[in-house]
């Protein structure tokens, strides 16, 4: 994470001889702090209805709740804060606390089995891959739209959350899915004008990842690619806790895309990140939900189901 807030190791003021017991008694005071604000952190990150959350969303929660002026900064002035507790900190705080005793929080996500080469010959479409699964037919329908993330604990929080359920969209980690299966490009394409959402840090290899998913699909008819975020302009918009890693070298700078803003190119030149585990839970669902359903249907209303019933069934409305 960003290093500029954070002293270095053994830093501040040198301990006095005869002061160790002083010591010891703040640290059990910093963590003690660090183990409260996790428990608030935990029952706001399930707010509203008991979501469930990853182990990174609950930190990111954690630096708000001991940051309390970021929320009333969040979306009135723009910029990227440092987070205010370093992770190894919250790590032990959360080991001492003990994972199983926070609600909600869900266990890390387990990568699942390699899967085997496609060029094993023709008689993988017809043997146990075609009947594996509770209903073999599902790929023999249009597939309309399909999200990928690029961190699978973000992939695995969505789906504990029902998401897929209520946009009706497979949720899927990029890492895990790509190449898509043959059968799942067939669907994307039979379905026409279907999209495939990204859902991705605001990195170097973030932003590039729209691109590499486009080319790995590869011409498909109708089907398009389209950025959830995140974008640098997000980050700053939201105030949300950004890091600093390695500079990307050429093939990494090459890789960003041309519809970036100038400002934003040169802030992930400088390795500067933030990550969709930073935004808030409910926030995090309700605009992936809207952004892949759609804009919703106009309500109904009485006039408007009337006014329905002029030319639908054999009792249509009278014309005057």
């Amino acid at each position: 994470m960003n290093q500029r807030h954070l002293l270095p190791p053994g830093g501040g003021a040198p301990a006095r001889s005869g002061h160790r017991p002083a010591a010891g008694f703040a640290a059990r005071t910093v963590g003690g702090l660090t183990g409260r604000a996790i428990t608030v952190a935990a029952g706001r990150a399930a707010e509203p209805g008991g979501l469930r959350f990853t182990e990174r969303q609950l930190y990111y929660e954690t630096c708000r709740v001991l940051s309390p002026g970021s929320a009333f900064l969040r979306g009135r002035i723009a910029g990227t804060p440092a987070p205010v507790l370093r992770l190894p900190a919250f790590t032990r705080a959360l080991d001492e606390l003990g994972r199983a005793s926070v609600p909600g929080l869900l266990p890390p996500p387990v990568a699942p089995p390699a899967r085997p080469s496609r060029q094993e010959g023709p008689e993988r479409s017809e043997g146990p891959e075609r009947s594996e699964g509770p209903e073999p037919d599902l790929y023999d329908y249009g597939l309309p739209r399909l999200l990928l993330c690029q961190s699978r604990s973000i992939a695995g929080m969505l789906l504990a959350n029902h998401i897929h359920l209520e946009a009706a969209c497979p949720v899927l980690a990029a890492d895990d899915a790509l190449p898509l299966d043959p059968r799942m490009t067939a669907a994307l394409e039979r379905a026409g004008g279907a999209t495939v959402h990204v859902l991705h840090d605001a990195s170097p290899a973030g932003v590039a990842l729209p691109a590499r998913v486009r080319a790995t699909l590869g011409p498909l008819s109708g089907v398009r690619v389209v950025s959830l975020g995140l974008v640098p302009r997000h980050v700053a918009s939201l105030r949300l806790p950004t890091g600093r890693g390695p500079r990307p070298g050429p093939a990494g700078l090459g890789a960003l895309p041309a519809a970036l803003r100038p400002g934003e190119a040169d802030w992930l030149a400088g390795g500067r990140f933030a990550e969709v585990a930073a935004v808030p839970p409910a926030r995090l669902l309700r605009t992936v939900l809207r952004l892949t359903k759609g804009p919703r249907p106009p309500r109904d209303s009485l006039w408007s189901g009337l006014r329905g019933l002029r030319g639908t069934g054999f009792m249509t409305w009278p014309a005057a």
